[in-house]
């Protein structure tokens, strides 16, 4: 499959929604460049990159930094590449996550892992990673790269909590969020972030949109952990108590344990241990009775709110009031 800047595909995969509408333009030129950074001598890399790229999504990470660069009056084009490289990494973490998961579908389509092989899939996510990095010197802001390359240290460590945490029903809360800011928030926070520091943001509005994505990373992955007890398989692309098969302690089910009686814990933390679906009905009965989707719901609203609050700092525009939009479906949303 060759880079093909007209793609049919990725033009239809990009999504189509008000809030990209705004930067209609600068998405439209970070596709040309997606392609055109997929290119490669072997043509594996481009059959699984583009196919992967292609698989849908929101494409949230490179918005933001649209959003933010734009904010602030950024009248460049280097946000461009920024955006790219943004999507670029989180793609290469998708494509990690589905071979460490050992996942088999993803946003309603066979993962590349179970299409091609764990291998290729693991290996064309380095290259991935790889070319965001060449990416990043183009930017060429120092600022920029120190941000980035902190950044991907901190998520490969939520990653690696997270896999530690699976099976362990002794996870708090605590423990619980700091591995939601490493392995999901910290690419948002990182995407808005640099978006800034490309915009030449004053110190203020710089710590202002880091913090936003931050809050809006937190809100988006806590939504996400919700829905996985909550949400219809065919909208969300992925079965209902995935989280559970995978023995994954997240917030619905640390909070149903507090909340619940000890024999509800119990169950819980055996269907944590044990993984798989065998008890899936009777964690849903409990985490309904115990009120821990609403708490999980009310932690997400709480984070959203203070991402809207960090945008105080932004000068009136319509980029601003689309991350304000954001920051609200964010908790709206059932996929």
């Amino acid at each position: 499959m060759s880079a093909n800047p007209s793609s049919p595909q990725l033009a239809a995969a990009t999504p189509a929604s008000p809030i990209h509408a705004v930067v209609a333009e600068d998405f439209a030129a970070v596709n040309r460049t997606i392609l055109a950074q997929l290119a490669s001598r072997v043509p594996l890399v481009e059959t699984i990159g583009q196919y992967i790229i292609e698989s849908g999504g929101k494409r949230l990470r490179p918005l933001l930094v649209l959003l933010a660069a734009r904010s602030l009056g950024y009248e460049g084009d280097r946000h461009v590449t920024l955006a790219t490289l943004i999507e670029f990494m989180h793609t290469s973490t998708l494509l990690h996550d589905d071979v460490v998961d050992e996942s088999h579908m993803r946003r309603g389509k066979a993962t590349a892992n179970d299409a091609w092989g764990n291998a290729p899939s693991v290996l064309v996510g380095d290259f991935l990673y790889s070319r965001s990095f060449q990416m990043m010197v183009e930017v060429g802001s120092m600022r920029i790269m120190e941000v980035l390359s902190a950044a991907t240290c901190t998520i490969a460590e939520g990653e690696v909590q997270q896999l530690t945490n699976v099976g362990n029903p002794d996870v708090d809360e605590a423990a619980y969020f700091e591995t939601i800011q490493g392995k999901t928030a910290m690419l948002f926070e990182a995407a808005s972030h640099s978006g800034a520091i490309i915009a030449g943001a004053t110190p203020e509005q710089e710590a202002a949109l880091r913090d936003y994505g931050r809050y809006l990373g937190l809100a988006f992955q806590l939504i996400d952990d919700l829905l996985d007890y909550q949400g219809d398989a065919q909208a969300m692309g992925k079965n209902v108590g995935d989280d559970l098969a995978e023995g994954k302690p997240t917030l619905p089910l640390i909070q149903a344990m507090a909340a619940g009686t000890p024999e509800q814990a119990k169950v819980i933390r055996q269907a944590i241990r044990q993984g798989g679906l065998e008890r899936l009905d009777e964690v849903l009965t409990i985490v309904d009775d115990t009120g821990a989707l609403d708490y999980t719901r009310a932690k997400a609203e709480e984070m959203s709110a203070k991402a809207l609050a960090r945008l105080d700092a932004l000068p009136e525009s319509p980029y601003r009031d689309n991350m304000a939009e954001l920051a609200r479906l964010a908790v709206e949303r059932r996929n």
